[in-house]
């Protein structure tokens, strides 16, 4: 007599068996993807794509500061008074309209008043000191202004120096040009990793990883380069140039196979 029970145990060791069989399979083409994508994952390459471009800078700011000094504060005021008026006739002369000049707050400083000084004693007892700012779009007509400044000098004016004070050239449209630029850096990139794997003799797969980099603006004469640390773009203070250089680098890893 046939043992249903015999039968049932065949088949379960087939199906075990088949089951094992698969799972042998599908591990091992797991275990070959692994090691695959390990040996892709060790073999990249790090490029560099360079985008500079040379802008005009489309805004002006220039602020104006003098000061007066002396031990009567009423003199001292009134000829302050004067200097202003001299300083927007100055610009009024040169084409710069009223609603491009904005004034600032009087500063009187009474040296005698501080009493942390220790030279409250030495010079004038008052010091008074105005700025007048002007913020224009007419790049050049302010830089053609800015060279006859000699002219307030010669009346008298005393005009402070120092740190924000000169003109300052800006531009206001990065925002503009950026998509244009890392499309641009991407494809240099790409370029250079062509080229690489080229001379290798691989080829180039998909990005590993990418990084735009940072947009910097700086006078368009300044020197450039793409090496380590350089990615900031050149020192040089933009603002004192009205032709600026916009720079970006994008660094790109790029999978090589064979």
């Amino acid at each position: 007599m046939h043992d249903v029970r015999d039968g049932f145990g065949i088949n379960a060791a087939a199906v075990l068996g088949g089951c094992i069989l698969v799972g042998l399979a599908l591990g091992g083409w797991l275990l070959g993807n692994q090691i695959k994508a390990t040996r892709l994952a060790d073999r990249y390459v790090t490029v560099k794509g360079l985008v500079e471009r040379t802008v005009k800078s489309d805004s002006a700011v220039w602020p104006v500061t003098f000061k007066e000094t002396g031990n009567d504060l009423q003199q001292v005021y009134a000829k302050s008074e004067e200097d202003r008026a001299a300083v927007l006739k100055f610009f009024a002369d040169q084409g710069i309209g009223s609603q491009e000049i904005s004034l600032g707050q009087i500063q009187v400083t009474d040296k005698q008043a501080n009493e942390y000084g220790n030279n409250a004693g030495v010079g004038p007892r008052y010091i008074v000191q105005q700025t007048v700012t002007v913020s224009s779009g007419d790049v050049d007509k302010i830089a053609k202004a800015g060279q006859k400044t000699a002219q307030l000098l010669q009346a008298g004016i005393i005009v402070v120096g120092g740190y924000g004070q000169g003109i300052r050239y800006i531009f206001n449209g990065l925002n503009a040009l950026k998509p244009d630029m890392i499309t641009e850096a991407t494809k240099n990139a790409r370029a250079s990793a062509d080229r690489f794997a080229a001379d290798s003799g691989s080829q180039v797969g998909s990005i590993r990883s990418a990084n735009q980099g940072v947009f910097s603006i700086s006078a368009a004469d300044a020197g450039s380069g793409v090496g380590p640390g350089e990615d900031g773009g050149a020192s040089t203070n933009p603002d004192a140039s009205i032709m600026k250089k916009v720079r970006v680098v994008a660094t790109i890893d790029y999978y090589l196979s064979r």
